[in-house]
């Protein structure tokens, strides 16, 4: 007995929406050339399988209105999108969304117009087959040549708009299409797929904003007939080839597809895949948040107490650390910590909020992840850890330096209610001792929201070391020798 997989009716969240988008854009990199322009051909001529519905639809449809007549042709063109979707072909218009394995650095600009340049090529030889296939088959003398007609119209129409009206045309149109992709992440369900593109691409269609790859079979479409069409055909529908003079392959060039295509672009590549991605993925450059000693330390030694246990962290802190910037290479930040023999600095943004820590551990992770070869171009802002604990700097040392070592959790084992959530005949000392604590080795130090300089372990020694007594003046074993 058949069974339906839970993939099947798994519905995705906006957010594994882009996920999926991105599965989506990277993939159109990992194929070969010879697969991109396969699929790519085979994509064009499913959108002209769709314009021919969509002429056939709208033929001789006067008497049932502009409205309806364009709906029933846009509800037809959308044939065109669901067996891309299905299918697997490679449409312009849809590749553009390739923008967001750009932004995420794992194409190059270069690697990512080569994507669109393969694609774009593909369709236009995909239109071009089957516009030889049409003509062959003498498809513009259905309905006593009315067909030809409707076609002859329709493809003179996309050829008298402004170059600015083409353009905004084709932002429209590659929004609604892109839209209309983004759909179908939301469901792993082919009929699901379908259906998601049906109303997007008939409002494109039915309101007449254009697209280029429609626009390569049917504007050329238009020019056959009016080229090729025996006089016959004319006297039919009552016209003559001057009428269509416009008709030719450099008006359509420079007054059509120049302008519908980066329009088209833009509407994808722009408004749909980088406009996700600057929601979902680009990284929140925030200002990092106090994390607040509360606790307060009692010292109840009776021994006497040589230290000032007011000392505050704006006495002790380094006030000219070194910092990075969110836009600064990985390869220098690395050399910066080196040079200064740290293992971490703080990062502040344009604005000098702090923002994150870049440390050496998150270089060697990357690496690992990587196989050791580093990503190109890659930015401290691609690396550095977002998740900041920072101090303010009117916190005692003394709370400080119990907050760096000690986890009262761990040394006290307790319910909020008191009880002892575990027993043992461990000393006090023992179990202090005992502990793993994990914490930062290098801590921001805000004042107000900014941040004002850094505490590591060397300060905080630094500061404690008079606890001990003066320093004793070592004479070196060397020296001791030759006395």
């Amino acid at each position: 007995m058949a069974t339906s997989t839970s993939e099947n009716q798994q519905l995705f969240s906006p957010t594994e929406m882009m996920a999926e988008a991105e599965k989506f854009a990277l993939s159109k990199a990992n194929k070969t050339s010879s697969m991109t322009l396969s699929l790519a051909i085979m994509a064009g001529a499913f959108i002209g399988l769709a314009f021919l519905f969509y002429i056939t639809v709208t033929t001789g449809s006067a008497d049932a209105g502009w409205g309806l007549s364009r709906l029933a042709g846009g509800l037809a063109f959308s044939m065109g999108l669901i067996l891309i979707v299905i299918c697997g072909g490679e449409l312009f218009t849809s590749s553009v969304l390739s923008s967001i394995s750009w932004a995420n650095k794992q194409i190059t600009f270069t690697k990512m117009l080569s994507i669109w340049g393969k694609v774009y090529v593909g369709n236009f030889i995909g239109a071009m087959f089957l516009l030889a296939l049409v003509s062959a088959a003498g498809l513009y003398q259905l309905d006593g040549g009315q067909w030809g007609l409707n076609a002859l119209n329709i493809a003179q129409h996309k050829l008298h708009h402004s170059p600015v009206q083409a353009f905004a045309l084709g932002v429209l149109c590659n929004l609604l299409v892109c839209l209309a992709i983004w759909l179908t992440f939301s469901s792993a369900n082919a009929m699901t797929k379908a259906m998601m593109t049906v109303l997007p691409v008939a409002m494109f269609v039915s309101s007449g904003f254009e697209h280029c790859v429609a626009n390569m079979f049917m504007v050329p479409l238009g020019i056959t007939i009016q080229t090729f069409a025996p006089e016959s055909f004319w006297m039919q529908i009552g016209a003559t080839p001057a009428q269509y003079a416009d008709l030719n392959i450099m008006k359509f060039v420079t007054a059509n597809l120049i302008p519908v295509t980066i329009g088209n672009i833009v509407g994808g590549s722009v408004l749909v895949g980088l406009a996700n991605w600057s929601i979902y993925r680009r990284p929140q450059l925030k200002a990092a948040k106090i994390t607040a000693i509360t606790q307060t330390t009692e010292i109840t030694s009776v021994k006497e107490i040589t230290m000032n246990t007011a000392t505050t962290i704006k006495q002790i802190m380094n006030t000219q650390p070194i910092t990075l910037s969110v836009e600064m290479p990985t390869s220098v930040a690395i050399d910066s910590l080196l040079d200064a023999q740290l293992v971490s600095a703080p990062v502040c943004d344009v604005e000098g909020r702090l923002v994150g820590i870049f440390s050496v551990h998150d270089v060697m992770v990357d690496l690992w992840c990587q196989d050791y070869i580093p990503t190109k171009g890659q930015k401290v802002v691609d690396l550095m850890s977002r998740d900041v604990v920072a101090i303010d700097a009117n916190d005692k040392l003394v709370d400080v330096a119990e907050f760096l070592c000690i986890d009262k959790e761990q040394l006290y084992p307790t319910t909020s209610m008191g009880f002892a959530t575990r027993l043992t005949s461990l000393s006090l000392e023992e179990r202090a001792k005992a502990m793993k604590v994990s914490q930062p080795h290098m801590l921001p130090v805000l004042e107000n929201g900014v941040m004002v300089g850094v505490l590591t372990r060397i300060e905080m020694m630094q500061a404690l070391r008079p606890i001990y007594g003066d320093r004793l003046n070592v004479v070196p074993q060397a020296e001791l020798e030759t006395a």
